[in-house]
């Protein structure tokens, strides 16, 4: 296939970015994001770590400066998404990502959330360590398995199948071609 393009890595990602800014808050239940944590597996499973945890940052800063969601729009989404990427990375199945993903949104991202917010607003009142897991937790499973079914269905269509070998890494690239 010879030399991957760049421009399309980007334009697909630009996809995401605009697919998770429009989708996450439109499919929100007050504290919980369940959009993004689907967006978030089916960038890591298609884009793999580092696009997608770009992606995650990028759409977190959008919805911080355009929509005024406090900073829990980067804490709860990137760690998710890096995680999900490595972890799919490692286990070569989707099931992986979901794993990454709740590891990474519902605890990690849930317990960076409490001191950012104590600094954010400056108080603690109302504030505890586990305050956002539950909802942490609940949205990144139910949104990592709706990922998973909707990864299900995209394997079967051959656009999704051309544009996933464009960001397979460069040594499994090379066993198919």
């Amino acid at each position: 296939m010879g030399k991957t393009r760049p421009t399309l890595k980007i334009v697909i990602q630009a996809l995401f970015i605009a697919l998770d800014f429009v989708l996450s808050p439109i499919l929100r239940v007050e504290g919980m994001a369940p959009m993004s944590s689907v967006i978030n597996v089916l960038a890591a499973v298609l884009m793999g770590p580092l696009y997608a945890t770009v992606m995650a940052i990028t759409t977190g800063l959008l919805r911080m400066l355009l929509l005024g969601i406090p900073p829990l729009a980067l804490t709860g989404a990137v760690f998710g998404a890096l995680l999900a990427g490595l972890f799919y990375r490692l286990g070569h199945r989707p099931v992986y990502a979901l794993v990454g993903e709740v590891l990474g949104t519902g605890l990690i991202g849930s317990l960076l959330s409490y001191p950012v917010m104590v600094w954010f607003t400056g108080t603690q009142n109302q504030l505890y360590w586990f305050v956002y897991t539950p909802r942490f937790l609940g949205a990144s499973i139910g949104g990592g398995l709706m990922g998973l079914l909707v990864i299900a269905a995209l394997r079967r269509v051959p656009v999704y199948q051309a544009v996933a070998h464009y960001f397979e890494p460069t040594e499994r690239r090379t066993m198919h071609d």
